[in-house]
């Protein structure tokens, strides 16, 4: 396949500023490090914290959920079954770890590894420049674990998956077994509390309640077979959350709550949570506030607090998978599709949720 010398890419240049096309240059490759032809990338809430607290990498290429098209290689690279990566082969990937720090090969934690390049937000003039996926290219760094995309998982989905789902898949890895006479709660209805609801449906749990807004993604939760759902816009007090949760659980509380809504979210959500139940926290919800716990929680009512961050290459192949036999209109999630020139309406329509996942097609 034929290799532009330049690639074309959205370059995020200041806190909320709409981002620029321009040109930048194909890197030369490490060994081992390959060049993908970006098919899809897709953006989600982080992508849009990062555009309002990123200064300090300023200038960037964002997107961290990208599936493409390998068109360069130097050496070879195998995939995380061991097979040969090729030119040709449509593939996503996962951050680069440097498998040489204590998380990598002590604690076996390597989504805590310091020094992973961490795609959509490296600095654009930092060699090798090309690791966000709004351009038309973007490098594969050596130490990427690389999953092939099955046939019959469109492109934008399978970008979606290295993120959103790939986080489910280690969270609920974390999380353990699932008991058959379980209930769950969901808050979130964003993409990665959509997913949740998905895989906590395929896990086997009882009953799985969802909480979230807009009404439009709460339609969603419905659709993709939520027993019972709770519209937050109109349900707008904490208390009367937390109420209805006893209500559907006999006055005991969920068995399990998973957090997709951001770190805000957390304190209601363990007082959800039955006394020795579990709570699963994924959304970060890119702000610093501090939240108040009460010691209660993790004592008296001796709750199980699981944090999860990020996802290595098995959790990306098995989001792959699901993508591939789940049983649910995936297709729902990807709501508006852009090329690079109107970038900046896919953000803005993040931003005010009108979105629910936008897929950026840089080539067209």
């Amino acid at each position: 396949m034929s290799v532009p010398k330049e690639a074309t890419a959205a370059i995020i240049t200041g806190v909320d500023q709409k981002p620029e096309i321009s040109r930048v240059e194909i890197p030369k490759l490490e060994p081992h490090a390959m060049l993908a032809e970006i098919q899809t990338a897709t953006l989600c809430g982080t992508d849009i914290h990062l555009w309002h607290s990123a200064g300090k990498s300023m200038p960037y290429i964002p997107g961290h959920e990208s599936c493409g098209i390998i068109v360069s290689k130097e050496g070879n690279h195998l995939d995380v079954l061991g097979e040969s990566v090729e030119i040709g082969d449509r593939v996503i990937w996962a951050y680069p770890f440097c498998g040489e720090c204590y998380y990598c090969t002590v604690a076996n934690q390597p989504t805590m590894c310091p020094n992973a390049l961490r795609f959509g937000r490296e600095p654009v003039g930092v060699y090798p420049h090309l690791l966000g996926g709004c351009a038309t290219h973007q490098y594969v760094p050596p130490r990427s674990s690389v999953i092939k995309v099955p046939d019959g998982v469109p492109s934008e989905l399978a970008a979606s998956a290295s993120c959103a789902l790939r986080t489910i898949m280690h969270g609920f890895e974390r999380l353990g077994r699932v008991p058959a006479h379980e209930t769950a709660v969901i808050q979130g209805t964003g993409p990665v509390g959509l997913y949740a609801l998905a895989v906590a449906k395929s896990r086997g749990f009882k009953r799985v309640l969802s909480i979230g807004a807009p009404t439009s993604r709460v339609a969603v939760a419905n659709e993709w077979g939520a027993d019972a759902t709770l519209n937050m816009d109109e349900v707008p007090e904490r208390k009367d959350r937390v109420k209805w949760v006893m209500d559907q659980t006999g006055g005991i509380g969920a068995d399990v709550v998973i957090q997709c809504a951001g770190s805000m979210a957390v304190s209601e959500g363990i007082d959800m949570v039955r006394a020795g139940g579990r709570y699963l926290s994924i959304g970060e919800g890119g702000t610093n506030k501090d939240i108040e716990i009460t010691p209660r929680a993790m004592s008296v009512k001796m709750l199980n607090i699981i944090g999860v961050r990020s996802g290595a290459g098995r959790h990306f192949y098995e989001a792959l998978q699901f993508l591939k036999y789940g049983k649910f209109p995936f297709g729902d999630l990807i709501t508006g599709t852009y090329q690079l020139d109107n970038i900046a309406d896919a953000f803005a329509g993040m931003k005010s949720m009108s979105e629910v996942k936008a897929a950026i097609t840089p080539n067209g």
